[in-house]
């Protein structure tokens, strides 16, 4: 009975080691092996009268259990890439388009277009400093900004195409020196190192300009746009255009931000006149009246019998109170009927009273002139014929309630808020326009 337990067991063994054997091989040795499950199908074109046409083959099949999983995610993953792509493509395709615009301040100007109408920084804050520089972005332009005794002809790192030059042109002595630059940036544009270039210019007081005319493209030159100080003949709004004189920088007049005092607080002085006394001038003739009346006793009023280019610090001081304690600015013409004076009175929100005469000169004397710029843009001014209207005019303003005057500094406030934020959208779309419309 042992033995044939023994014999069984025995044949048991066998078995499992046979088949052990045959499932290594299997494994092991033959390559040949196809599951119903997996398998790799290739497939071969086969030649027909028609054409080419796919069939599928089975053949030295290789077992890839894997295989349609890592088929879906490469699939899977190419299109995430190319939807990530057209992604990126629709997005440049809508980012709007920066373009760069140098400007280089080489007149007291360019810190009234840079600091009060772009609103733009500038670094040292230091006004003594050598050079002085400042980034913005206005628009689709990315403004710099350059000014200085140490921004000199070729020292200006240049990195774009398209400048702004600010210049001086109101005597001689200072055309020359404008002429210097505007040879040495047609030098530039000969190069390609400059493609297009814009003039702010101070221009002259009797609006004669002729000087800068053979640099204008109408006229063969390369200058494409000109902003002009002052009522010229010559604006027409397709390559020149009128830019308001601003405040006096040379000065340093500051940047001045209005506050809830300046609106509503009441001001001991009906109006004020500090300023350079000319023999036989309407100004003299507006002392005169106002001592004639005694309303001098009731306004601010400095005069001096001659002209300082430099403020000290004192005289700036008085002037600043003088704007700000009074409620009238009174502005008489001098070689032209703009003047720092009238800007820098909205500043503070002093009403200007302005002596409404066209100048002797070539200034335009069209209805609107003078001060065409501002009447245009609704200038809230209290515009006089003749000094001779003053003292009537003083008298209504007795009359005023506290309600009424500080209504009224609120809209000349506003209004040249708004003026300035005028000024820098036309500055900038009219660059936009005239430099970048096809690029």
């Amino acid at each position: 009975m042992k033995k044939h337990h023994r014999k069984i067991f025995i044949l048991i063994v066998f078995v499992y080691v046979v088949f052990s054997l045959y499932a290594a091989y299997n494994v092991f040795f033959n390559t040949k092996v196809i599951t119903r499950v997996h398998r790799v199908v290739k497939k071969i074109t086969v030649a027909t009268s028609g054409g080419g046409v796919v069939a599928p083959y089975i053949g030295d099949d290789v077992w890839n259990p894997w295989e349609d999983e890592q088929a879906n995610a490469l699939s899977a993953l190419h299109k995430q890439r190319e939807a990530f792509r057209q992604y990126q493509e629709r997005i440049d395709k809508n980012r709007p388009k920066r373009y760069k615009v140098q400007i280089w301040g080489k007149a007291a100007i360019g810190l009234y277009l840079w600091e009060h109408i772009l609103e733009g920084p500038l670094n040292p804050t230091d006004i003594q400093a050598q050079w002085r520089e400042g980034e913005i972005q206005v628009g689709k332009i990315d403004f710099s900004f350059y000014t200085g005794p140490a921004v000199i002809q070729g020292h200006v790192p240049l990195d774009t195409d398209s400048v702004v030059l600010v210049l001086n042109g109101r005597e001689q002595q200072k055309i020359s020196y404008a002429t210097r630059w505007l040879q040495h940036v047609q030098t530039l544009m000969q190069f390609h190192a400059v493609n297009r270039v814009a003039v702010v210019l101070l221009g002259s007081e009797r609006c004669t300009n002729d000087w800068i005319s053979p640099y204008l493209r109408r006229h063969g030159g390369f200058v494409d746009l000109l902003f002009l100080v002052y009522d010229s003949p010559w604006v027409n709004d397709k390559d020149v255009f009128q830019w308001p004189l601003g405040v006096a920088t040379y000065r340093q007049f500051p940047v001045v931000m209005p506050n809830s005092h300046m609106v509503s607080s009441t001001r001991p002085f009906l109006c004020n006149f500090l300023g350079t006394i000319y023999k036989n001038s309407s100004r003299e003739t507006l002392m005169g009246i106002l001592k004639q009346t005694g309303l001098d006793k009731e306004c601010i009023t400095t005069g001096r019998e001659k002209w300082l280019p430099q403020e000290t610090v004192e005289s700036l001081r008085r002037y600043q109170t003088a704007l700000a304690q009074s409620e009238l600015t009174l502005c008489p013409v001098g070689i032209n009927t703009e003047c720092y004076r009238i800007y820098e009175a909205c500043a503070y929100g002093s009403v200007p009273v302005v002596e409404d005469m066209v100048t002797p000169g070539g200034c335009s004397a069209a209805r609107s002139s003078p001060l065409r710029l501002l009447k245009t843009a609704g200038a809230p001014f209290i515009f006089l014929k003749d000094w001779k209207e003053l003292p009537g005019l003083l008298e209504k303003e007795k009359m005023m309630s506290q309600e009424e005057r500080t209504e009224r500094r609120r809209k000349l406030l506003e209004w040249y808020s708004s003026f300035r934020q005028q000024m820098k959208d036309r500055f900038t779309e009219v660059l936009e326009e005239t430099f970048f419309k096809n690029s």
